[in-house]
C-alpha cells in the first residue's frame, strides 16, 4: 500500500494546477444532469396541472413522482454505499430497490387503467422516465464532486 501512496503523491507534486482531475464530473455534464431534471419533473407537473383528470387522480401520479424521485436516490446511495465499502444494512439496501420497483409498477398499473390518450400515457412515462433516470445522474455528480472537493481522491 505504501509504494502506491508514493505514486499518487508523487503525481499529486507533478501535477499541473490546470490539470483537470478525471474523476470529477464535468461542467457539461453536471448541466446536463441537472436540466434533464428539470425538463422531465416539470414537464410532468406542467402536464398534471393541465390534465383534465380529477383532483385525486392528479395526486396520485404527483405523489408517484415524488416516491420515485426519493426512492432512486436512496437506491443510488446504497448502491454506492456498498461499492466504496461502507455500511448498509440489508434491510435499507432491499427497501429503496422495492420502493423504486414499487414507484415504477404504480405509473405503470395507473397508466393502464387511466382513461387517457395513448399520447398522453406515453408522455407521463417518458417524462417520469427521465426524472427518474436524471435524479440518479444528480445524485452521482453531487456525490463524484463533493468526494473531489473533499480532497479524498487525488492523482
Amino acid at each position: 500500500m505504501e509504494p502506491l501512496k508514493n505514486m499518487i503523491e508523487e503525481k499529486i507534486s507533478k501535477k499541473d494546477s490546470n490539470t483537470r482531475n478525471p474523476f470529477k464530473p464535468t461542467g457539461a455534464f453536471i448541466g446536463a444532469s441537472w436540466t434533464a431534471l428539470l425538463v422531465g419533473t416539470i414537464g410532468y407537473c406542467v402536464g398534471l396541472w393541465n390534465a383534465t383528470m380529477t383532483l385525486n387522480e392528479k395526486g396520485y401520479y404527483f405523489t408517484i413522482l415524488l416516491f420515485a424521485l426519493f426512492a432512486v436516490i436512496s437506491v443510488q446511495k446504497s448502491v454506492r454505499d456498498k461499492a466504496e465499502g461502507l455500511a448498509v444494512t440489508e434491510l435499507y439496501y432491499g427497501l429503496s430497490w422495492f420502493a423504486t420497483i414499487a414507484a415504477v409498477v404504480l405509473l405503470i398499473i395507473g397508466l393502464w387503467n387511466a382513461d387517457l390518450l395513448l399520447s398522453e400515457k406515453g408522455f407521463y412515462a417518458m417524462s417520469f422516465s427521465l426524472s427518474i433516470f436524471s435524479a440518479i445522474a444528480v445524485q452521482k455528480n453531487t456525490r463524484d464532486a463533493k468526494l473531489i472537493d473533499d480532497n479524498e481522491i487525488k492523482l
